[in-house]
């Protein structure tokens, strides 16, 4: 007899899921991580190269994670509202969850290796800047981001 088990993913609700499995879903690319600015007259949404000073930028991962609603209180939890995943960037797993979308063939979930998404050129390990380093935001815009 042979069990075929559904990765979570595929057919579970964002509101299902357990603390390891949406943990699990972050594919490490940092891009929530930059500072966005949006049009008021449209609500397009500019992502910037600032990245918030949290950000290790090599690893595009938090590095106070646990904390970073009391040290950023401008920083979302997205498990408190699925309201807000228009801002997030297109690739995102939570976003393409919460649209109906499969996740992309880089997602950690689906490679099997966390390199992966820098490899696709989808993390923002190369773009990324310290939101200290920034003065004006509407200086560093990037163009053509896939965001």
């Amino acid at each position: 007899m042979t069990v075929t088990l559904t990765p979570f993913w595929r057919h579970k609700k964002l509101a299902e899921l357990t603390e390891a499995e949406w943990e699990s879903l972050c594919d490490g690319c940092g891009r929530c991580c930059l500072n966005k600015l949006e049009d008021e007259d449209t609500g397009e949404i500019f992502f910037t190269r600032a990245a918030c000073h949290l950000l290790d930028i090599e690893r595009c991962r938090c590095t106070r994670y646990p904390q970073r609603q009391v040290e950023v209180p401008t920083c979302l939890s997205l498990r408190q509202g699925f309201d807000q995943f228009h801002w997030l960037p297109r690739t995102c797993a939570y976003r393409l969850m919460h649209e109906g979308k499969p996740l992309p063939y880089w997602h950690p979930l689906i490679s099997g290796r966390p390199e992966s998404v820098h490899e696709a050129g989808i993390s923002v390990r190369e773009i990324a800047l310290s939101e200290t380093q920034v003065f004006e935001l509407e200086d560093h815009i990037i163009e053509d981001f896939e965001g």
